[in-house]
């Protein structure tokens, strides 16, 4: 097999360990590189997952998680039966931004991208407390009802479109353009973790998200500014535990 973990990070101690890297996340860089050498531009068509493991010395597997990786953050689209192609929507302008800089494994990175979400989304939940229209406020309840409805008939898909759809209403009945955009923007760096497989499956906190979202809702609702922004920061806060743990059991073990 041609791509392993770093063996060495077990021998070589934990500072080792914070430095690995996946394979397929290093492969997504690559195939990253390959776009900008072959001056391929948004629309055009990409060499198949066999045809870039052949050209990266890789695996096909290994191929397929970084495609994964690339499509959470917009660089690239899969079209089932047409093949890859160089994507064309707003997540090209989010890596440029960000300069490649995430890491969607990375403890440390991790850390920050909540941190990052943490003072964003109490703003635009303190906001949304004093501005949200009825029609926003329907938004926020219909999704935060579609995330208890994902839970209780065990559709994954399901909820993780509804988390998507409450965050996203959510700061746009802040409306402040800013926040909303930096909502989004962080909202996606973080599908890059999510794409990795660490929301495929329901985990211990995904009861408590659903009690979380009311709770939000319920002070955004009622207009009571402070409560809203705490309550985004309990969730936010057990949330990012969520992510810790489940990252330290993929690479550690």
């Amino acid at each position: 097999m041609k791509d392993t973990p770093a063996v060495a990070a077990v021998v070589n101690g934990a500072d080792e360990r914070r430095d690995y890297r996946p394979g397929y996340e290093v492969v997504a860089e690559r195939i990253l590189e390959f776009i900008a050498e072959t001056r391929l531009v948004p629309g055009d068509r990409m060499p198949t997952e066999n045809d870039l493991a052949q050209q990266l010395d890789t695996s096909r597997a290994v191929v397929r998680e970084a495609v994964k990786i690339l499509s959470a953050l917009g660089r690239v689209r899969a079209h089932k039966g047409r093949g890859l192609f160089v994507a064309d929507d707003d997540g090209m302008l989010i890596t440029s931004r960000w300069g490649g800089f995430f890491r969607p494994v990375d403890l440390d990175h991790v850390l920050m991208l909540f941190e990052f979400r943490r003072v964003q989304e109490m703003a635009a939940s303190r906001l949304a407390a004093t501005r949200a229209t009825p029609a926003e406020l329907r938004t926020i309840e219909v999704a935060m009802q579609q995330c208890r409805h994902g839970y209780l008939h065990g559709e994954v898909d399901v909820f993780n479109q509804a988390d998507d759809d409450f965050h996203a209403a959510l700061a746009a009945a802040s409306h402040n353009t800013f926040l909303g955009s930096a909502v989004r923007d962080a909202r996606r760096l973080q599908r890059q973790s999510s794409a990795i497989g660490i929301h495929d499956t329901f985990g211990d906190g995904t009861a408590a998200a659903v009690e979380e979202h009311e709770a939000i809702y319920r002070a955004i609702r009622d207009g009571r500014p402070d409560e809203a922004a705490e309550a985004t920061a309990v969730h936010l806060d057990r949330t990012l535990e969520d992510y810790r743990r489940e990252i330290q059991r993929r690479l550690f073990g």
